[in-house]
């Protein structure tokens, strides 16, 4: 199931990759190769930071196969959608909570500590939409008004709480993933933010 879920939220975060090239005039070889990056940069660099080699996408090509061929898909559907942006968003939630929690189940099946977990988690879970931001030009989610982490580590927190009082407990990564997914869409859909007392000024 992690596996099915590791390669689907790597999908939906190519597919975001590919929305934010709108208005950029891109070819499609480049928007192939953005939305390739979005999907495979987080887990990428948690494997470096983790030490595990090879790279996910290396020891296993399908994931590479995946992210381009969802890319090259999502290159001639997305451009003929409405309202690019809003889907965006949604779309990141669901790949943020995807990617968070399959990759603190990977960092806790390594023999990793459940604060690395959460680390771990966090990083490939918003990784690869800061990669995506930052080659589109476009404003960082990360530093957008909504909540952006904090559901994520909400969603990771109650999932390493679970892997250590419940460990036999089946439904942790999917109940994990739809309180992250949630939470988010929540921040997104009724502009949750901090107060201003505890936002840099």
């Amino acid at each position: 199931m992690l596996y099915l879920l590791g390669m689907f939220g790597m999908s939906i975060f190519a597919i975001t990759g590919v929305i934010a090239t709108r208005h950029k005039n891109l070819d499609i070889f480049s928007v192939i190769f953005l939305g390739s990056v979005t999907a495979l940069g987080g887990g990428t660099i948690r494997d470096v930071i983790l030490g595990s080699y090879p790279v996910y996408w290396v020891a296993d090509l399908w994931f590479l196969w995946v992210a381009g061929f969802t890319s090259l898909v999502a290159f001639f559907i997305v451009r003929t959608l409405s309202n690019r942006y809003q889907l965006l968003l949604y779309m990141d939630a669901l790949g943020v909570a995807l990617f968070a929690i399959t990759a603190a189940e990977k960092t806790l099946s390594l023999g990793f500590t459940a604060s690395i977990a959460v680390v771990m988690g966090l990083i490939t879970a918003i990784f690869g939409g800061i990669l995506r931001d930052l080659l589109t030009g476009s404003p960082s989610l990360l530093l957008s008004k909504e909540m952006y982490a904090t559901p994520v580590l909400i969603g990771l927190s109650i999932f390493v709480s679970l892997d250590k009082w419940l460990p036999g407990f089946a439904w942790a990564v999917p109940v994990c993933i739809t309180i992250t997914f949630i939470f988010r869409v929540a921040a997104i859909y009724y502009k949750l933010h901090y107060p201003k007392w505890l936002c840099a000024q």
